[in-house]
């Protein structure tokens, strides 16, 4: 256990000169949250190791032989006419590990498409998509590793672009104690085909770390987040308040506090199993909720809740996330096995 920690921080504080965070990057539609399970308990990250498919996209350390010839599909029903999502199989081998084989897409729907004169001349479409070879393999008892190979595609109307990138990843796991540790290093890569030459565009590189307990004497799974690791500072001064104060301009924001800045790294989650078969699931996202939120009236922005349950040979997640006032996107996750299903 101490040499994992001790490699984790390492490996994070060598990252610490890639401090680039949204809006910088292309192909941003890797960050999105893939499944239910991953929703309802903040969004981002969960160190949970349990042979749950839906969860290898985030986690290739996690992909593990009792998932063989598992199967996930994931569906997203975003904002306006967005839809994503991915499908997942996987398989193991005994000599060289366990792999996942995950088709990710994001359809962003049709657009207008007008000249400088606001004269419409039809429409266009956009959407990209990655093609994600896992692999993971146990190490130790409780440790196991894994990575995975991203070949990524992006078509915005008539632009094209083509990117590789990899994901690297570790999690302890003592099932004992019912203690999980992982660490992710994501999106690490560049463009193969910029969509106009000569302007090449950095990938949303990220650090992840996470933490999960299961309780002893209560069926609750407690789980612990922490994102962007490869830069300090996530706030930002908004703009809506700052004020005119005598000819000078004086910032109302507390951006720069102490704790404002470390729990924009932080994401909770809990898991409370009500029956073998039925679980509930809430998060909290520290950062959607600042960033998202209108001041007048927060409400539930940040929040996140969902459950799954079981039925036959079959798993099923729903969720529900509040990015915004405006509405929150519904998650729905599928997944089975095809060796107990044909059984």
């Amino acid at each position: 256990m101490k040499r994992f920690i001790f490699t984790s921080f390492c490996l994070i504080f060598s990252f610490l000169a890639f401090s680039q965070i949204g809006g910088d990057n292309t192909y941003e539609f890797l960050n999105l949250t893939p499944s239910a399970r991953l929703a309802a308990l903040g969004g981002e990250f969960v160190a949970v190791k349990d042979h749950d498919i839906s969860l290898v996209l985030m986690n290739p350390s996690t992909i593990s032989k009792e998932m063989d010839k598992s199967i996930g599909l994931n569906v997203v029903d975003f904002y306006s006419d967005i839809a994503y999502g991915h499908v997942s199989f996987s398989k193991s081998y005994d000599r060289i590990g366990n792999f996942a084989l995950t088709l990710q897409y994001v359809n962003y729907g049709s657009f207008d498409y007008a000249d400088y004169a606001g004269i419409q001349q039809g429409e266009f479409s956009a959407s990209e998509m990655a093609l994600v070879l896992g692999w993971g393999r146990q190490l130790t008892p409780r440790i196991s590793i894994g990575a995975n190979a991203k070949f990524i595609y992006s078509s915005l109307d008539t632009y094209k672009s083509y990117g590789l990138a990899i994901d690297l990843a570790s999690t302890y796991y003592n099932k004992e104690s019912k203690f999980t540790a992982a660490i992710v290093i994501k999106n690490i890569g560049s463009q193969l085909k910029a969509y106009r030459t000569g302007n090449s565009e950095p990938l949303p590189f990220e650090i992840q770390a996470g933490l999960s307990k299961k309780l002893e004497h209560i069926p609750f799974l407690f789980s612990l987040a922490f994102t962007h690791l490869e830069k300090w500072d996530l706030t930002y001064e908004n703009p809506l308040h700052v004020q005119e104060v005598i000819g000078e301009e004086t910032s109302q924001t507390d951006s720069n506090s102490f704790g404002r800045k470390v729990f924009s790294h932080v994401i909770l989650g809990g898991e409370l199993s009500i029956t073998e078969n039925f679980v509930l699931r809430i998060g909290y996202n520290y950062r959607r909720r600042q960033e998202m939120k209108v001041e007048a009236k927060a409400s539930t922005v940040g929040f996140s809740w969902g459950f799954g349950f079981k039925i036959s040979k079959f798993q099923f997640n729903f969720s529900r996330s509040t990015y915004h006032l405006i509405g929150s996107p519904n998650y729905i996750s599928i997944t089975t096995n095809l060796d107990k299903l044909l059984r």
